[in-house]
């Protein structure tokens, strides 16, 4: 018989991030990559945007690493997705918990066929028309 595995070392997961409480991190880290390609920014760029390393942005991608809430908030606004719809793909906010956000405004943020230049655009003609729609 051989001996047992040493246990990890810390921030090391034996399944490298496959299972278990990492299924969570593989969908948050695959998500962020289909907005990245979507936005047209390579990973080099987005972790520059988002003010985190590269390496580091790679392994959130990877689902490796789960990310802090500052962290998230930081690749959300480099995306110019709502730091609510990153939030919701790491698992910290339950699918049943209500929504603060506007869903017209969640929507525009999510489309992945939209620019960042046009999800700004679309966003601040709403926020316009939405403005004035209770004055009159």
């Amino acid at each position: 018989m051989s001996p047992p595995d040493p246990p990890p070392a810390d921030g090391e997961r034996p399944d490298g991030g496959g299972r278990g409480a990492s299924a969570e991190a593989s969908a948050l880290g695959q998500f962020i990559r289909e907005q990245r390609n979507a936005a047209h920014l390579s990973l080099r760029a987005l972790a520059d945007k988002a003010g985190v390393s590269n390496p580091y942005l790679s392994q959130i991608e990877r689902g490796l690493h789960e990310p802090s809430v500052r962290v998230l908030s930081s690749i959300a606004n480099a995306l110019n997705v709502s730091a609510e719809t990153l939030l919701r793909q790491a698992g910290a906010l339950g699918p049943d918990e209500p929504s603060t956000a506007n869903p017209t405004v969640t929507a525009i943020n999510q489309d992945p066929l939209l620019t960042p230049e046009q999800r700004q655009e679309l966003l601040a003609v709403y926020q316009a028309f939405t403005a004035t729609a209770g004055t009159e």
